[in-house]
């Protein structure tokens, strides 16, 4: 039996309501001790960080932002260079410290401390999800010329996020601009690297967590062969870049023959906490969705092709015990799925946005199968960044939390994973 979800954040009613939703998963949301929660919710009228005691339920600010949403990736209609970056924020969760981007600031806050500026975003560029290492040293910055993003929302924008009508990453090709690793000193401030990367638009940056010189990153909306160009992989040691899924059919675990192809959709990709694999999902080409693992020392790749009626597109990610978790493509035989408005944040990806289950998922690499363990409904009209439910497991792995927005609010819920650590 299904369990219910379990409110943990934001509004109890949907009258004077506000929305709040979690980190995005790129990084964690909560401490390490699992004891405190770290959210962005514009309760107050403009989007600021909290941290919730999970004991408690005592919440606390710590930003203090009053000029709404900074525009930059995925909050296109944002103002340029005004405001909170929303996708700016991330977690040091072993340090219990913020880092995040307001206005051109780029800053830091601890729980028991005043907010830092560390260091400015250059006026002629645009960010997006940015990044702390695992010894809390270094924080990546990823910026992009301004050029990429440079629009009007209201007349050349569509969708609920008023994206471009333009191809970005086609833009990015035409006019060769370029994206930046900007990597600084978080005692300091000081910008420690700058890496150009041509002809790309990165948007999510993850340092290896057991060695910081080497950041993953990604090229966003590929205008072509999304398959080979999505993830890449820079070593400032030896200040080399190199991409991470190739073509091929030498993909182990694949049981239907599926080859590795250009014209794949591969999407998400995130380090395991070893640092050793890196995991992903997507499709293949006029083929189903598929969940994939590709390990640094080997070169190898799993991939694991879902049943072609799981086609509600998710997000995957991965615990310490290399469990999965996903807020999509589950189904149970003879779901009739609700009907949703799918007309905004449509990317590239062939799945539609109506994924219903949080699931536990434990994959079965060698033999090519995966395990779905369905947990709760989250009911998520995935309308909008902010109402996709980016499940992400507690450290101990007990619980699951997640964005859900079945009313007129955004808010954060959990669910019990009964798991055995």
């Amino acid at each position: 039996m299904l369990e219910e979800r379990i409110l943990v954040s934001g509004c109890e009613g949907e009258e004077n309501g506000f929305d709040t939703q979690l980190l995005y998963f790129t990084c964690s949301s909560l401490s390490n001790d699992d004891q405190r929660l770290y959210v962005i919710s514009n309760r107050d009228g403009h989007p600021n960080v909290y941290v919730r005691d999970l004991n408690t339920g005592a919440e606390t600010r710590l930003t203090d932002n009053r000029h709404g949403t900074l525009k930059s990736y995925v909050y296109f209609d944002g103002q340029p260079g005004r405001g909170l970056g929303k996708a700016s924020v991330c977690l040091d969760s072993a340090r219990d410290v913020i880092y995040y981007i307001q206005d051109d600031q780029i800053c830091k806050v601890g729980l028991d401390a005043k907010p830092v500026v560390l260091n400015h975003v250059p006026d002629v560029r645009t960010t997006a999800f940015t990044h702390v290492s695992s010894d809390g040293m270094r924080l990546c910055v990823p910026m992009t010329d301004a050029r990429a993003l440079d629009y009007d929302p209201e007349t050349e924008g569509y969708g609920l996020d008023r994206r471009p009508v333009y191809d970005i990453d086609g833009r990015v090709q035409q006019e060769r601009l370029s994206s930046y690793l900007c990597v600084y000193d978080t005692l300091t401030g000081a910008l420690l690297y700058e890496k150009e990367v041509p002809l790309c638009w990165i948007t999510h940056v993850q340092f290896n967590p057991a060695n910081p010189d080497v950041i993953m990153f990604n090229h966003e909306w590929p205008c072509a062969d999304c398959g080979i160009r999505r993830i890449w992989l820079y070593d400032h040691r030896s200040d080399s870049v190199r991409r991470v899924r190739s073509e091929g059919a030498d993909t182990l675990g694949d049981t239907a023959g599926h080859v590795r192809s250009a014209a794949d959709w591969i999407c998400h990709e995130m380090w395991s906490a070893d640092g050793s694999t890196i995991i992903y999902h997507g499709g293949y080409a006029n083929g189903p969705a598929l969940v994939g693992k590709y390990e640094l020392l080997s070169g190898r790749y799993w991939e694991i092709a879902l049943p072609d009626d799981y086609n509600a597109y998710g997000h995957f990610t991965i615990d310490r015990q290399q469990n999965l978790c996903c807020d999509g493509y589950f189904k149970f035989p003879g779901d009739i799925k609700a009907v949703r408005e799918n007309s905004t944040d449509n990317g590239p990806d062939p799945h539609r946005k109506d994924g219903e289950y949080i699931s536990r998922v434990v994959p079965h690499w060698e033999e090519g199968r995966l395990e779905w363990i369905p947990l709760c409904k989250h009911r998520s009209d995935w309308l909008g960044q902010d109402a996709h439910p980016h499940p992400i497991y507690s450290h101990d792995g007990n619980a699951i939390y997640f964005n859900s927005r079945s009313g007129r609010y955004v808010k954060v819920y959990k669910t019990l994973t009964n798991a055995t650590v």
